[in-house]
This record gives structure tokens, C-alpha cells and sequence, in this order.
């Protein structure tokens, strides 16, 4: 079989361009709206269902939809029935990813996941901004994930960069110097 990769790049070029072809489309909602069912379609569950043979298209689609949190966009609602009656729902995760990293590329930004000991307040979040986003010559969307292992401080990663200024990594240093 293809790589998941290969297969989910067509689809999601042709959404991009589909919402950058139609006036009024956001393409921030449509990247969330996208997220909610790649979610819904990496579940263990749908997954078996949507590869049952005795189970429709349709009945696929009318159980990802009726498990979406909102009413979803007919844009959507098309884009969901081409990928599953193409038979490519265990792909939806990596569109997602690619349609992002598309939106990404023409808003000239990056997505970032700031892993943090403890909860960050929004205006702690929005000073860390102001540093990352000079720290790595971008505008940055930040997404924050509570990790307890790090101790204290932050770990930042940004694409296939990263920046770790948490307790843990320092240790960890401090223990190889040690070991040497």
C-alpha cells in the first residue's frame, strides 16, 4: 500500500485550493473542521466499522457526522463522503496535517507545541510568543500539552526543531557530564 503521505496529498491540495477558489471560506475553520474528523476517523471503532464490508459509505458517513461536535459545512460534508468513498479514511489524519502545513506556508507561520510542566496562563503564553516567534524567525501558532516528567520549564517544538529548557533536559545533561 502507498504511504499514508502519497495518498493524503492530493486530497489535501484540492481542498486548499477549493477553499482558496471560494469567497468566504475561512481556512482556519476549515483546518478545524478538518481536525474534528480526522479525530473522529482515527478511532479504533470507525476505523472497524468503515473497513467492515457489510457496512455502506453512507452508514459510515451518517456515524462520523452524527459524532461531530457541530454541524459540519457542506464543503465538508463533501470532502467527507469523497474520502471515505475512495476508501481513504485512515489517511484523513495526515490530510489534516498536510492541509495545516499548507494554510502554514501561505500565512508565513509555523505550528508549535509548547510542553510545560505546569498550566500556562494566557498572558505567560503570550510573552513566550513574542520570544518564540523571535527565537525562530516566524509567526507561530501555539498549542500547549501539560507534560509532569519535564519538572519545570518548557520544551518547544517547532516542526522538526526543538528547544528544551526544562528541568529534565538539564538533568539529563547534568548526568551525561557526570557519566563521561
Amino acid at each position: 500500500m502507498a504511504e499514508l503521505a502519497t495518498i493524503a496529498r492530493p486530497y489535501a491540495e484540492a481542498l486548499f485550493k477549493a477553499c482558496a477558489a471560494s469567497s468566504g471560506v475561512d481556512l482556519a475553520a476549515t483546518a478545524s473542521w478538518l481536525d474534528e474528523l480526522a479525530l473522529i476517523a482515527d478511532n479504533s471503532q470507525v476505523r472497524q466499522l468503515a473497513d467492515n464490508p457489510k457496512v455502506t459509505g453512507e452508514q459510515v458517513f451518517s456515524l462520523i457526522t452524527s459524532v461531530a461536535r457541530s454541524a459540519l459545512p457542506e464543503m465538508a460534508r463533501n470532502f467527507l463522503r469523497t474520502v471515505i468513498d475512495n476508501g481513504r479514511l485512515a489517511a484523513l489524519s495526515e490530510v489534516a496535517v498536510q492541509f495545516r502545513a499548507l494554510v502554514n506556508s501561505r500565512n508565513g507561520s509555523s505550528d508549535a507545541i509548547v510542553h510545560s510542566a505546569f498550566p500556562m496562563e494566557s498572558s505567560a503564553l503570550a510573552e513566550l510568543s513574542v520570544v518564540l516567534e523571535k527565537r525562530f524567525g516566524r509567526k507561530l501558532n501555539l498549542a500547549v500539552q501539560q507534560d509532569e516528567t519535564l519538572i519545570g520549564g518548557i520544551r518547544v517544538v517547532v516542526g522538526d526543531e526543538v528547544l528544551d529548557t526544562s528541568v529534565k533536559a538539564r538533568l539529563e545533561q547534568m548526568k551525561a557530564a557526570l557519566i563521561a
